[in-house]
């Protein structure tokens, strides 16, 4: 529009209502002669006015950056006199987005470690190349006399793989296992512990900070304590027929969990938690979820190992009602958390 009112003197002001910003931006303006018309600005007019506005802004900008650089520079020394001892040493709290930035910081912290690494491994059964990736610095940590205690969930035990592992790396590795264990931990000499900070474990924080790192200390070795070890059998659940797994499962429903989250805590597949499901459904004579809830509480089984029953002041085991029918499939109930798609 401005380059045909250039090229014939004027436009129409009905023609310019579409871009009104050549008259704001005054490239077009009223025909003192006929108000119904637009003459333009002359374009080296406009240069002029647009390069000054240009060149006001950029003395703005670099009156802005020099007070920064100023100002940065006067923290900075300011930091260098208040510096205390070890802060040179690295960040308290540093992020690792990618892959490749939390490998290189294992790598680094790998390299530095010199006494002990406590690592949580959460999940299920462990991978082969999962072993695999790791099995490199776990050697070089055995060659150095490094000490290793890995937590485990229960259902690793059924790993041939990670046991392999672990008599490859003989007695500098100890394993334990339990029901559940927290998010994955990898702590080196008690000065460095390394979390994942997302679900997909893609970002990461490495953590310096004594009182952060003690803390985390001080989890790892409580579920240490809690823990059984990977050579030992799991503890009788005290009630026939129904496995320890299937008490750390009655025990999560009771809780009110859908399947997909007591699978997810115990590390195994939904369809496997199902299955379990079925089979404690039968042993507890349970024909709905309803009344499986009621059983649940009944046995105990929504308590610690050992603890009687509600309606059974002496412990002993009373498995009251029909068994659940082949094919039958049980109802929600409040006590039990009720079925829900299972997301992959």
């Amino acid at each position: 529009m401005y380059s045909r009112a250039v090229r014939r003197g004027r436009v129409r002001r009905l023609d310019a209502e579409a871009v009104p910003c050549l008259l704001e931006l005054a490239l077009l303006h009223p025909d003192p002669d006929d108000m119904a018309w637009l003459v333009p600005t002359s374009p080296q007019e406009v240069m002029t006015r647009l390069l000054r506005g240009v060149y006001d802004e950029v003395s703005v900008s670099q009156r802005r950056v020099g007070s920064a650089v100023a100002a940065f520079e006067w923290y900075a020394a300011l930091g260098e006199q208040i510096q205390s001892p070890g802060a040179g040493e690295g960040t308290a709290l540093r992020v690792l987005d990618g892959l490749a930035r939390i490998q290189a910081a294992m790598d680094e912290a790998t390299d530095a470690c010199t006494t002990e690494v406590l690592t949580v491994q959460p999940g299920g059964i462990r991978r082969e190349y999962e072993l695999s990736e790791g099995l490199h610095r776990a050697l070089e940590l055995r060659r150095r006399g490094v000490r290793m205690r890995d937590l485990y969930n229960h259902v690793a035990r059924h790993g041939q793989g990670l046991l392999n592992y672990l008599e490859l790396m003989g007695d500098t590795v100890q394993a334990r296992t339990l029901d559940e264990v927290v998010e994955r931990l990898i702590l080196f000499d008690r000065t460095v512990a390394f979390i994942p900070a997302n679900a997909e474990r893609t970002v990461a924080l490495e953590i310096r900070h004594p009182a952060l790192v003690q803390y985390l200390v001080t989890v790892f070795d409580r579920l240490w304590r809690l823990a059984v070890p990977l050579t030992a059998p799991l503890p009788d659940t005290g009630i026939e027929g129904i496995s320890h797994r299937e008490r750390s499962i009655a025990a999560l429903l009771a809780e009110g969990h859908q399947d997909a989250v007591v699978a997810e805590r115990l590390g195994i597949s939904v369809r496997t938690c199902r299955a379990h499901i079925a089979r404690l459904s039968e042993t507890l004579g349970a024909a709905s979820r309803t009344q499986l809830g009621v059983r649940i509480a009944q046995t105990g089984l929504d308590g610690p190992p050992g603890a009687p029953g509600l309606g059974d002041p002496g412990g002993a085991l009373s498995l009251p009602g029909p068994a659940a029918e082949p094919g039958s499939t049980p109802g929600p109930a409040p006590a039990c958390a009720p079925e829900s798609p299972t997301v992959l």
